[in-house]
């Protein structure tokens, strides 16, 4: 039997899909998202329903959003799921994750096996809506979770762990193994819940500047900083904001990095990007 193709559907490899089939890793997920019923629960490819079902059964209404149509047609004609959800058919990079909150009254618990291939793009989409989600679970690759968590003078340390952290409180779940899918991946997975801060502990005054940075930094990760930030930060700034020019980027915190963008946004050297 052809290990691609689970309850009937074809798992399509442009889409990433990969099947979750595991009760026990299923189980697991729904007992650390803790689904109640009065909250807005918004699922990110719910793909076969191997959350969606467990989680929509403790829910009298669930969204989710689901690219691919043949999935979503499946999951609109579902005996007992179907009448309780709201599908979206359409990219989640592409969703207005404010707007939807602002129709359910409340922020957003977001929830979701996401495609390997976009979980980054779409994680950056969805920090730019923090003020609207209460809380996010995903499953992941296991290395895309060590970056999340990853503190500095690490090798996972990154550009995405230092805006998650910069959002967020993240807190790795569980681990999975390649066995609990249908076809099994070629790498192991992890669940990661991630947190919105109620207040942000380093707040940085302009957001792109903080990317700037961190892009330009990471970039050039061998580099000393005195290097790679060189066009942005001369050795006497640094050295002020007490960061030694001899670090390369994996040895700076994120509450340094807010404290380099405000510098930058105080102290702009030119309007030129």
């Amino acid at each position: 039997m052809n290990n691609r193709v689970h309850q009937g559907h074809f798992a399509r490899k442009r889409f990433g899909q990969n099947f979750l089939n595991d009760p026990f890793i299923i189980d697991s997920i729904v007992s650390a998202i803790h689904p109640q019923k009065d909250e807005a629960l918004v699922e990110i490819g719910p793909g076969l329903g191997a959350l969606t079902e467990p989680v929509g059964d403790r829910l009298d209404k669930l969204t989710v959003i689901e690219l691919d149509r043949d999935l979503a047609a499946r999951l609109k004609t579902h005996p007992f799921l179907g009448p309780k959800l709201t599908i979206y058919q359409q990219d989640a990079m592409t969703m207005d994750f404010a707007a939807l909150a602002k129709e359910q009254g409340q922020s957003l618990r977001v929830f979701g096996n996401l495609p390997y291939n976009i979980s980054t793009p779409l994680m950056f989409h969805l920090f730019s809506y923090t003020d609207a989600i209460k809380d996010m679970h995903f499953m992941l690759q296991k290395e895309v979770v060590k970056r999340l968590v990853a503190g500095p003078d690490t090798k996972a340390y990154g550009r995405l762990s230092v805006m998650a952290q910069y959002y967020c409180q993240v807190i790795p779940v569980l681990e999975v193994p390649p066995t609990a899918f249908t076809p099994p991946p070629k790498v192991d997975s992890a669940v990661v819940r991630l947190v919105p801060h109620a207040t942000l502990p380093h707040p940085v005054k302009d957001l792109r500047l903080l990317e700037r940075i961190t892009s330009a930094a990471f970039n050039q990760r061998r580099k000393t900083i005195r290097n790679s930030l060189g066009n942005l930060f001369t050795v006497e700034a640094l050295t002020e904001l007490g960061i030694d020019p001899a670090m390369r980027a994996e040895n700076i915190s994120v509450a340094a990095y807010c404290q380099m963008a405000n510098y930058l946004a105080e102290n702009s050297p030119s309007k030129e990007s």
